[in-house]
């Protein structure tokens, strides 16, 4: 650990608020009955919809195989709808699964800023979006 550089530092430290933030989440989501993959899911699909498979597997943090049991599950639990058309399936949200994520998504947004509101102030959380921004669009160009 004596060769790290700061900016080994700062990754680490990132990815373990990361992985603190998805833990918290998981918890705070309970009550929605959703994990943070699920809201993710639900969400990109919101954005997107309808959305193929491949496409909604690019924009998320699940991997093939996970996005395919994940969707099962969601379609058992009536939130999305997988039409065929030709070879492609495309998946949209139902009536519920939009109800869900509008419930889930206003009490999400505030728990997570709530982890910078509570010690940050304005000027700082700008200044670290910027930051943050610009160290995610360099990493685009590896």
């Amino acid at each position: 650990m004596k060769n790290n550089t700061l900016g080994t530092l700062i990754w680490l430290r990132m990815m373990r608020f990361t992985h603190q933030s998805n833990l918290l989440s998981n918890e705070f989501l309970k009550q929605y009955d959703l994990t943070t993959a699920q809201f993710d899911v639900l969400l990109q699909i919101s954005i997107a919809q309808p959305i193929t498979q491949s496409e909604l597997a690019k924009n998320v943090t699940v991997t093939e195989g996970g996005i395919s049991r994940m969707l099962t599950r969601l379609e058992q639990d009536e939130l999305i709808t997988r039409t065929q058309q030709w070879k492609t399936k495309h998946i949209s949200l139902t009536e519920k699964g939009k109800l869900l994520l509008t419930n889930a998504m206003d009490a999400q947004i505030q728990f997570q800023s709530s982890f910078f509101d509570d010690v940050l102030t304005r000027d700082e959380q700008k200044q670290l979006y910027n930051l943050v921004s610009r160290v995610e669009k360099n990493s685009q160009k590896h």
